[in-house]
């Protein structure tokens, strides 16, 4: 049997402050997703100005790297690399560049997915935000 790490809520509230503190600091306006190993949301913030649509995007790219166990990016230069029969892939919504998952001693604990700038910027305040962790 293995033991494995998990998400508090005190993990979840230093991501999430230090991924707003990032954004904030750029004056970017976005949604910040935090999600479980599961892919379930934990945490949902959309800052001041951010797209409505956001709100859904940002979900979905954590969900995704959390359930795929990598950066969502991976799967977007999949399909731009001409793979598009990946877009059916089941239940992976978010595959575009921002989600990013949280790992420890090679475990997924989560994801932070980011959406509401350039895609390289939602992935710079999710990385951001699991660097308060130490990971």
């Amino acid at each position: 049997m293995k033991s494995t790490h998990q998400l508090e809520a005190a993990d979840v509230k230093k991501i999430a402050e230090a991924a707003e503190r990032e954004a904030l600091a750029h004056q970017w306006a976005v949604t910040i997703a935090i999600a479980d190993a599961g892919g379930h949301l934990l945490w949902l913030q959309r800052l001041d100005g951010a797209p409505p649509v956001s709100a859904h995007i940002a979900p979905a790219k954590a969900h995704t790297a959390a359930l795929g166990r990598r950066e969502s990016k991976v799967y977007e230069d999949v399909i731009n690399q001409g793979r598009t029969s990946f877009l059916s892939a089941p239940v992976l919504q978010g595959m575009l560049e921002g989600g990013v998952p949280i790992l420890k001693d090679g475990q997924c604990l989560g994801a932070v997915g980011v959406s509401g700038v350039k895609s390289s910027e939602d992935a710079q305040i999710a990385r951001a935000g699991i660097a308060a962790i130490g990971l």
